[in-house]
């Protein structure tokens, strides 16, 4: 077995009593011990005078409250073979590919905090920040170390809902500003105007102009896109609900910043897309640096679209939705060589 590479241990003793510290204290010693140590539970329980049950108390809360961080620095093998097959298929800069893990909450944690690594290398001050929704991106943040960017801006690429989940569009662009330090630029429309006079009409006003501006000129995008289950933050929507049977009859397979896309990755023709609020996929292609985060063999058909149309240059997934992104590819390649190959050549 390989040796266990060094993880990265984040601890923090918040300003509180004098009794709350040395609890802090404790708990940093029994995850230092553990992770850094290398100690056994049984080892760290004799040294600090706790039960061996308390110890693993401590460990299992400081994992899933994020006091612990753990980074894995060893490559995995089919994972990085995926990696190179997806920048060689789509023409990327970069992708990303995490191990698949069962469960949608999971699915959506592991590739977010994965995009978090990866935009971590990408930011700098004075960038204009675009970013969508989502509970995946809500994971990306989480894995940024907080700064102070006073030339940076973040700008909400599309609408919103009118409830907050702590993933929709404005929460989520607020919760990276705040961990920035910078300044926030809201789409203070709802994702989909009543019609598309109404949005011809809201566009006119100089606040809404001027973020619609600052959106097709961000410098770095960080975007997720959904399938039409109601699993996806969108398509449990009312508006998108009451729609799904025109969307799924026009060849939707899913959505990219509130526009519905067939599995080419092409817009459908359906009102929805004629009257949303955001940033179009063909502008979005326009970013110098965009990055879709976004995981799960049910959206392998979506992903598989954007990426064919070229409208982000970056992609973390997982393996499943990777596999899957690969065998349509190959598929469409196979597809498009029979047919240049019955394609009858014309005489002289």
């Amino acid at each position: 077995m390989a040796s266990h590479p060094g993880p990265a241990i984040e601890t923090s003793a918040r300003q509180r009593g004098t009794a709350d510290v040395e609890a802090d204290q404790m708990v940093a010693r029994v995850v230092w011990y553990y992770y850094v140590g290398h100690l056994t539970q049984h080892d760290i329980a004799a040294k600090l005078g706790l039960t061996r049950l308390r110890v693993n108390q401590i460990i299992g809360r400081a994992r899933d409250d994020g006091s612990v961080r753990i980074e894995v620095t060893l490559p995995l093998a089919q994972c990085v073979a995926m990696e190179d097959a997806l920048v060689r298929a789509f023409g990327l800069e970069e992708a990303s590919v995490v191990p698949a893990v069962p469960g949608l909450a999971d699915t959506q944690r592991v590739v977010g905090k994965a995009a978090g690594l990866m935009l971590e290398r990408l930011l700098g001050d004075d960038q204009d920040i675009g970013i969508g929704w989502g509970r995946t991106l809500r994971a990306t943040i989480d894995r940024l170390a907080s700064r102070r960017f006073v030339k940076t801006r973040v700008v909400a690429l599309m609408g919103g809902l009118t409830r907050g989940s702590g993933t929709s569009t404005f929460e989520v662009a607020t919760y990276l500003a705040d961990l920035l330090k910078a300044d926030c630029y809201y789409m203070a429309a709802p994702i989909y105007c009543p019609s598309e006079d109404s949005r011809s009409v809201l566009l006119t006003h100089y606040g809404l102009a001027d973020v619609m501006r600052r959106a097709r000129e961000v410098s770095v995008a960080l975007v997720s896109c959904g399938d039409l289950s109601e699993a996806s933050l969108l398509a449990s929507t009312s508006i998108v609900r009451e729609n799904v049977g025109e969307l799924v009859a026009a060849g939707a397979v899913g959505d990219l910043l509130g526009t519905f896309l067939r599995a080419d990755g092409t817009a459908v023709e359906q009102p929805l897309n004629r009257r949303v609020m955001a940033l179009a996929p063909r502008e979005l292609a326009q970013v110098p640096v965009s990055i879709l985060a976004s995981g799960g063999t049910n959206k392998a058909p979506v992903v598989h679209g954007i990426l064919k149309q070229g409208y982000v240059n970056r992609l973390v997934t997982d393996e499943a939705c990777a596999s899957r992104v690969l065998a349509m590819h190959r598929a469409d390649t196979e597809c498009t060589e029979e047919t240049q190959h019955e394609r009858p050549v014309s005489g002289n």
